[in-house]
């Protein structure tokens, strides 16, 4: 359970800046489109250094590696309430993904190597849908701080719940050894998954996916701030639908997985994102919204859990390094997106940027019915490692 909270709170504070834009510019005296560089600058560092995180994991333990980096991260989370400006708060927040970029790749590395494949996907669902319960409440918690405290208290007190899981962690090191695995070259096992098509195309699609699905929703609370005059409580309530999807979905989704297969499902969840988007930029009624923003979190739990648990058998001697590169992709695909979304807002407005991702997002999905065929996991490229001494259980680690 405590690694599962690591996961909560990494989401949470990773997802808290986007509800909180409008008050952010509204302290600094900026348009809130030029705020949209917080969270670029989280999104790129936090996926740039899992392809470090990823060989040290393999190298020295999974486990450990988590420790250390939530250690780091509890204490820069805290930093930011202390930034006198937009320049302090954005170097600040790019820190922070430095040391968030561990949590999640690390995490799913330890799932794909003790929970067999029969199984993988409703774990990984299930431990994403625990994480991103931190980012459905963030959605909520961080607004009710930033409307009743300031949005600074927003990082005081997120820098302090992440200490306490960091000591928790610390306490159970010995109940979780780490087991070192991988030898050779560092960079031997990048050359050989982006050298494979097999895996290229995965890393591929997830760079797309991250870059229309958080390009898409980087700048909801925006939209609903402009569009009905929300204060920071009411757009996180609002935007608590993706969160509550990405939990209903997550657990859901090993099941229909099953059901129509995991290419099929990636290509019809992100359809379903896209349809999400169009709706957003064609009916500005709050309720639909809501739902919309729903379909938004739903379609994407169901194609990243999906695209996660392909990854997992991708290199299974280097799942470390397999889940980096996919969380690398995934992320530095959501920089690109939202920059390239805050420049489309500030020349053509919310609906054509919102209109244009969701289309993107459509055609996407269809492309991706092709592009992924034969991605299963049935023709994985290594043989399975043997389990690790001590399981990782979901619930526990």
């Amino acid at each position: 359970m405590i690694l599962g909270l690591a996961g909560l709170i990494v989401m949470a504070d990773n997802w808290v800046v986007s509800p909180i834009l409008p008050s952010i510019a509204s302290a600094f005296g900026v348009p809130v489109a030029s705020t949209g560089v917080l969270i670029a600058a989280y999104m790129l560092p936090f996926g740039l250094f899992q392809l470090a995180y990823g060989p040290l994991a393999d190298r020295y333990g999974k486990f450990r590696t988590v420790v250390a980096t939530l250690t780091l991260f509890a204490g820069v989370t805290a930093l930011g309430a202390l930034m006198p400006s937009v320049q302090g708060l954005t170097a600040v927040r790019g820190l922070t993904g430095v040391f968030a970029a561990a949590t999640m790749p690390v995490s799913l590395a330890l799932l794909g190597d003790s929970v067999p494949m029969v199984d993988r996907q409703k774990a990984i669902g299930t431990f994403m849908g625990i994480a991103f319960l931190g980012q459905g409440i963030s959605m909520i918690l961080g607004g009710v701080i930033a409307f009743a405290l300031g949005w600074r208290w927003v990082f005081g007190l997120y820098g302090l719940i992440a200490a306490v899981i960091a000591v928790a962690l610390w306490s159970r090191m010995g109940r979780f050894p780490s087991v070192p695995a991988a030898s050779g070259p560092i960079l031997a096992p990048y050359r050989t998954l982006l050298g494979r098509w097999r895996s290229a195309r995965v890393y591929a699609v997830a760079l797309v996916e991250g870059m229309l699905i958080l390009g898409l929703f980087s700048f909801l609370g925006a939209l609903l701030s402009a569009r009905h005059g929300l204060n920071a409580l009411q757009v996180g309530a609002a935007m608590t639908a993706f969160g509550v999807a990405a939990v209903v979905f997550g657990r859901l989704s090993g099941k229909l997985a099953d059901r129509v297969g995991r290419v099929n499902l990636i290509a019809g969840a992100l359809a379903i994102a896209g349809v999400s988007g169009v709706a957003l930029a064609w009916v500005p009624f709050l309720p639909i919204e809501v739902v919309a923003i729903f379909g938004l979190g739903a379609g994407f739990m169901l194609a990243h859990s999906s695209i996660l648990t392909i990854a997992t058998e991708l290199a299974a001697r280097h799942r470390g390094v397999a889940m980096s590169l996919v969380a690398f992709a995934f992320m530095g695909g959501g920089s690109v997106g939202t920059m390239l979304a805050g420049r489309v807002i500030d020349g053509w407005g919310f609906e054509t940027y919102l209109l244009g991702w969701g289309l993107a997002l459509i055609l996407v999905g269809f492309a991706a019915r092709f592009i992924m065929s034969g991605a299963g996991v049935g023709d994985a490229t290594e043989a399975m490692r043997p389990p690790v001494p001590a399981t990782v259980a979901v619930g526990e680690e």
